[in-house]
């Protein structure tokens, strides 16, 4: 599968989502909880919007998007959190996040148009009086005074272990500097979240398995620390849920060996095997070329054989004398 595919499968789970905003968001407390985001559709979302609390279709653009609902103040309210996977830097993600979610908003509005204009047409149809006669700019526009757009907030995850160098901001992809003209300008910046520019300390304010996921990315290219992270959480890298453990290897490409029907893999014992295999790989490559180099030096095969430590019915094989 592609690591786009695998990313997003993993994002999509409501504890790693709701533990990505509660990181960005909240620092790491647990505000928002699982079961208060709404799984959506692939290219449609329903909002509760417009007239009476119309339900409303309304285009979906993001890679992964739910909605959250929780009761504040004793009204619901409810916010748009939208995550972006990258495994490779996007240099122009300032200008992708901000018109996803300029166009949500956009979307919002001509929905709430629609949702006023069919209430309209049922109580015409119905026979009774509109509850609200809509003023000149609000027949217009089509969103009424006292509508509301639901917040959009979204995130931007990258699943690289080298470090983003990418514009993080509207600003960042422009070559301008007159404060005036700025001033007159609304800036777009990027939430983004990337292991190689994070603490441990930032890192393990993930409650998920997205920390281990993390770690490990961060990690992947330097050996003594690698080890370091693994026997510092031995407990949770050896009870790793399997869809972490993809996201892991399609990224880093480690070459770890599980059984893709396990649910739980214990990634210590996985990396000590990959480890052992590598290094017997190693030593049988290695007694293969001495074992040539000594037979083309005219020594007898069962002499070779006992030098590198193998059968002389194996070492006659890679001689190509069978």
């Amino acid at each position: 599968m592609k690591a786009d595919t695998i990313t997003k499968d993993y994002v999509k789970d409501a504890d790693i989502f709701a533990d990505i905003f509660n990181y960005y968001i909240y620092g790491g407390r647990q505000v928002i909880l699982p079961e208060q985001l709404t799984e959506r559709d692939s290219t449609k979302i329903v909002l509760p919007y417009g007239a009476d609390g119309a339900v409303v279709p309304v285009q979906k653009f993001r890679d992964v998007q739910k909605l959250y609902a929780a009761m504040t103040d004793g009204k619901m309210e409810y916010v748009l959190y939208g995550a972006e996977n990258q495994t490779e830097i996007h240099y122009a993600m300032a200008v992708k996040n901000n018109l996803y979610d300029a166009l949500e908003y956009a979307g919002q509005v001509e929905e709430a148009a629609k949702s006023h204009r069919k209430e309209v047409k049922q109580k015409r149809e119905q026979g009774e009086k509109n509850k609200k006669t809509p003023n000149v700019g609000e027949f217009l526009s089509g969103f009424w005074k006292e509508d509301r757009l639901i917040p959009s907030v979204t995130v931007t995850i990258f699943f690289g272990s080298e470090k983003w160098d990418g514009p993080l901001s509207l600003f960042d992809m422009m070559d301008i500097s007159d404060p005036d003209v700025l001033a007159c300008m609304n800036n777009y910046q990027i939430n983004l979240i990337a292991p190689a520019q994070m603490s441990d300390n930032e890192i393990m304010k993930f409650q998920s398995s997205l920390r281990e996921v993390m770690l490990f990315i961060k990690y992947s290219k330097d050996k003594e620390n690698l080890n370091r992270i693994l026997k510092d959480n031995e407990k949770r890298f050896r009870e790793m849920e399997r869809r972490a453990a993809d996201v892991i290897e399609v990224i880093t490409h480690f070459g770890i060996k599980y059984n893709e029907e396990d649910e739980v893999i214990d990634m210590c014992q996985a990396i000590q095997e990959m480890r052992k295999e590598s290094e017997q790989n190693g030593e049988l490559k290695k007694a293969r070329e001495v074992a040539n180099n000594f037979y083309n030096l005219g020594l007898d095969v069962e002499k070779i054989a006992q030098g590198v430590g193998y059968a002389v019915e194996t070492v006659k094989e890679w001689l190509g004398l069978k």
